[in-house]
């Protein structure tokens, strides 16, 4: 793999990070506006649902990416569970409506990022997305320990809630639930050969599996929904930050994946607190770190004994 290649995929994931940032603040505003954090989840999912259909059925390659991907579920070279990521999406868009108000985003972004450094690990050690298994090095678990510490000393002034630590379950889960989304996304990439169809093929599966949830956990339609329009760019954002995985795991595996969109984030969470006014020392402090978190996982090492 050429080094201009992994650069670029370092850079998709780290865009797809940013979206993901700025889609939590999003759906969580989205969530306390409903006061429905499963509905709030829904709407995001299902209004990106809307425009990956008419994205890819518009367009003949979009059609021949699913057929593609029909072809290669019914002669099992790929399986029906590794095509249903989207639940993992689903999982993390609905914990940000339940979690965030009580826990806040700083022990959330921890719990999120913890969970997705240490599946990315495993899941690159078993081979389970494309490309060859990546044994376990120095360096790479150097850098996804040092990613974890960045990201607590980057929201370590945000710690507001220390009863309610126990609802850090569901974004921990939602975090370990990445690692593999990212690993099967691959594979479903693989078949479709459209990144479009593949990003469609999650939303789908995401927005099946969030109105279930909303029907077994019923609470009734909101009377109203609010009127600013940035509440629903949810989707979209979605859009953006499981497509920078999806083209980039190809290109740097899943732990750099997560590596950088844990980069992405952590910017994004800077740009955001700058234009709130809110810009901490230690926010960026853990930027600084992350990012070279991000450069000691990619450096050679030999294979650590086991």
């Amino acid at each position: 793999m050429s080094r201009s290649a992994q650069v670029t995929g370092g850079l998709l994931a780290a865009l797809g990070g940013v979206a993901i940032a700025v889609q939590g603040r999003v759906n969580g505003s989205l969530a306390q506006a409903l006061q429905n954090g499963l509905l709030a989840a829904l709407v995001s999912f299902g209004g990106g649902l809307i425009v990956l259909l008419a994205a890819v059925l518009s367009r003949s390659s979009g059609r021949a990416g699913l057929a593609r991907l029909a072809d290669a579920l019914r002669h099992r070279r790929i399986r029906w569970w590794e095509c249903v990521g989207g639940i993992s999406g689903a999982f993390l868009v609905g914990s940000q409506g339940i979690a965030v108000a009580t826990i806040g985003v700083a022990v959330f972004t921890v719990a999120v990022v913890v969970g997705q450094l240490v599946s990315s690990l495993v899941v690159d050690r078993a081979g389970i997305g494309p490309g060859e298994p990546k044994s376990l090095t120095v360096t790479r678990v150097a850098g996804a320990s040092l990613g974890v510490v960045a990201v607590g000393v980057a929201v370590s002034h945000q710690f507001t809630s220390p009863g309610a630590l126990w609802l850090a379950v569901l974004p921990l889960v939602a975090g370990l639930l990445m690692g593999w989304q990212q690993a099967v996304n691959g594979l479903v990439r693989e078949a479709t050969a459209h990144s479009v169809a593949t990003i469609l093929v999650n939303f789908a599966v995401g927005t099946v599996a969030l109105t279930l949830a909303n029907l077994v956990v019923l609470r009734g339609v909101p009377g109203a929904f609010p009127a600013q329009w940035w509440l629903y760019l949810g989707g979209l954002l979605g859009i953006v930050g499981v497509g920078g995985a999806i083209v980039s795991v190809r290109f740097i595996g899943v732990l750099m994946v997560g590596l950088c969109g844990v980069s992405g984030q952590l910017v994004g969470a800077v740009l955001l607190d700058v234009v709130s006014g809110h810009l901490a020392v230690p926010t960026v402090v853990g930027v600084v770190l992350t990012l070279v978190s991000v450069g000691v996982a990619a450096l050679p090492s030999g294979k650590m004994k086991r």
